[in-house]
């Protein structure tokens, strides 16, 4: 049993309804249950598909698979209002056996197996992550201990001993223990199943073993007697002519029925026409059965259920209701065959709810919409956050920010203050003689500091916001959330430059000691003073404690100016010739595109005439720092009654911090 979000091996599957007679029908439920086999999806919609039925036949041959998609398929059958007569083919293991445990009467042959077992998965992450998900196994094993309780009458804690153990019950073991009713004629053989989920099973009787086989290497059906060939360099008589073309079309056809597989009964009319046309091949058929399966394939369930007590998958209605919100937002495209299209959030609500089984129909708007947040079956509040979050990304994604396109990108993996080492900080390489030893470069203590912070704010989406549907509280205030976040990074980022910080040697960012400020007369913008400053950048040297200083030739990237100065920075530097009076024309601009224009409004707001310059992107300039390099912002939820709807945390953990003096050069401008 393998829950969402794990690693789940699993096989093919062979899944058919077969009337039986009226009223009565057989439903097979053979292989992998859940993405490589029967989806609940699938399940869901063959049972509607069945109407007014009085009996299901339920055989089941099957290794188990995802647990979440196991659950919604019993709490179908369990909802459904014909009897459930459950029968065990070969093998109900896992997940299969949860399934089972929905049917009225349980019969099996003496030398089929139910197996049992605690569920699994495979999760990364840190401690914390590991800790969650052993509690997420732990929720997971009681839902399944209550299904086995409800048909056995044995307690919990005798089912989580049996869960523990991997426990295996042959028919009669299976009926004394309360998993099966009746003990009923052995089966000769059950049908092969492929599947990597007997590598999962580690107390498997070895005389099961052989109904085993791994995905991918299916056991082919015993070939069609070939024809004697001819004798070299003789004619084919006409006996072995007819008898080849009649080895090939048996082939054809065997291999479209078997690509058709559980749909052979839904599909029947097109797998005869595939099965009559001499010229469609299986790689035919296949299309011709995806392009059936799309046309039929429409969500269940709807804002009035069939019959009461009835209950639809519930991801399906979770799938629907996300895919009208999405649409409603404006952050995709609307689904034509969405039941819930055109909804309003009170309606989604409720829907979210009745479509899932659960009697709203006597509790007021603001109960019921609580009851939408917090009851275990519906996600609606984590839809709702989901949407939200797409706003806050957004907003991130379409803030007007430039600080990216210069800035250095770092990473951090915790709130300790870390050192960096700047630029040229390392002297030029010693000379190796032949057969002398390697010396360890040595380097100072000198290194600039930073650390993250973390910065955030709470909205909330209230249950008065759902009744009144106001969308705002799903769209435009985490999409200002998500803005405000990347403008709380520029705002550290142009605070570090414009405020001149102390660098780790005591002495300012922008120094004239430094050789990279310019005050006065001729640090105005211009060709020159832009010529001067790219010259003192390209001539800075590497520090070094004794020796030789080595030049270090740092070209700028990028000029960033206010914008008040943005026009001219671009005709200064964009311009073929030098601008200015028509003696300079036709003479050649030696900056020319040197260096990209960036323009920054928070610049205006200390001078409208200083200007910088800035090495290219990735060099040692500002770095901004993320906790383990997620540039994005973190939405965290609570909901409840006691909040009164969802509490989102917009959050971003950055750190922002002047690497080197050398990569940066101020000019004041006056």
């Amino acid at each position: 049993m393998t829950p969402r979000g794990a690693t789940s091996s699993a096989g093919e599957s062979w899944y058919t309804l077969r009337a039986k007679a009226r009223g009565v029908v057989d439903l097979m439920l053979y292989g992998d249950i859940g993405a490589w086999g029967i989806t609940a999806n699938q399940f869901a919609r063959d049972l509607k598909a069945l109407g007014d039925v009085s009996q299901i036949n339920l055989h089941i041959h099957s290794p188990g698979g995802d647990v979440f998609e196991g659950m919604a398929m019993y709490n179908l059958l369990k909802a459904h209002p014909a009897r459930i007569e459950g029968f065990v083919d070969g093998l109900a293991a896992s997940m299969g056996s949860v399934i089972l445990m929905a049917c009225d009467t349980i019969s099996m042959p003496e030398n089929a197996m139910i197996m049992v077992h605690k569920p699994w998965g495979i999760q990364g992450g840190d401690a914390e992550d590991l800790r969650r998900y052993a509690d997420l196994l732990d929720k997971v094993e009681d839902s399944l201990v209550m299904a086995y309780v409800a048909k056995t009458g044995k307690t919990a804690d005798e089912i989580h001993a049996l869960l523990k153990d991997e426990t295996w019950m042959n028919g009669t073991e299976a009926v004394v223990a309360g998993f099966a009713d009746t003990v009923i004629e052995p089966i000769k053989a059950a049908a092969h199943i492929n599947s990597n989920r007997m590598q999962e099973f580690t107390n498997m009787p070895e005389a099961f073993k052989k109904l085993w086989g791994p995905r991918g290497s299916t056991t082919p059906p015993a070939p069609a007697p070939t024809p004697a060939p001819a004798p070299a360099g003789s004619v084919l008589t006409p006996e072995q002519i007819r008898a080849q073309v009649v080895q090939a079309e048996t082939e054809r056809r065997s291999a479209i029925t078997a690509a058709f597989g559980g749909f052979n009964v839904a599909h029947a009319e097109l797998l005869n026409t595939c099965l009559t046309d001499m010229e469609c091949n299986v790689e035919k058929a296949r299309e011709q059965l995806l392009v059936a399966l799309g046309k039929d394939t429409t969500p269940t369930g709807g804002p009035t259920p069939r019959h009461p007590g009835h209950t639809s998958n519930g991801n399906l209605v979770g799938d629907s209701v996300r895919a009208s919100l999405v649409s409603r937002t404006g952050q995709g495209e609307i689904q034509k065959d969405n039941a819930y299209n055109y909804m309003s959030l009170r309606e989604l609500a409720r829907a979210s709810l009745q479509d899932r089984g659960i009697l709203v129909a006597t509790l007021a708007p603001m109960q019921m919409v609580g009851m939408a947040f917090t009851h275990d079956t519906s996600d609606f509040g984590n839809i709702l956050v989901d949407i939200a979050a797409a706003s806050v990304l957004q907003g991130w994604n379409e803030a007007e920010e430039t600080f990216h396109l210069w800035t250095k990108t770092g990473r951090l993996s915790d709130f300790k203050t870390a050192k960096r080492v700047g630029m040229g900080e390392f002297p030029t390489l010693r000379e190796v003689r032949p057969g002398a030893e390697y010396k360890y470069i040595t380097t100072g203590d000198r290194g600039e500091t930073i650390r993250l912070a973390t910065y955030g704010e709470l909205f909330s989406i209230t249950r008065q916001a759902i009744l009144n549907d106001d969308l705002d509280q799903l769209t435009t205030i985490p999409k200002r959330m998500g803005e405000a976040a990347r403008g709380t990074i520029g705002d550290l980022v142009y605070d570090t430059l414009i405020n001149n910080q102390n660098l780790s040697d005591d002495k300012k960012l922008f120094d004239a000691s430094r050789k990279n400020l310019f005050t006065g007369a001729g640090s105005a913008l211009s060709i020159e003073s832009l010529s001067k400053a790219k010259t003192a950048m390209a001539l800075q040297k590497n520090q070094t404690e004794g020796g030789k200083a080595r030049t270090l030739n740092i070209r700028p990237g990028f000029v960033l100016v206010p914008v008040a100065l943005e026009d001219k920075a671009k005709q200064l530097i964009r311009s073929a010739s030098v601008p200015g009076a028509e003696t300079n024309a036709g003479i050649d601009n030696p900056i020319r595109n040197f260096a990209e224009v960036i323009a920054e409004p928070r610049l205006d707001d200390n001078s409208s005439t200083a200007w910088y310059l800035a090495a290219k992107k990735g060099s040692d300039t500002i770095e901004v720092a993320y906790l383990d390099g997620v540039e994005l912002p973190y939405l965290e939820q609570q909901q409840g009654f006691t909040n009164d709807g969802v509490i989102s945390k917009v959050r971003i953990d950055a750190g922002v911090a002047p690497l080197d003096s050398r990569g940066l050069n101020k000019s004041n401008g006056a």
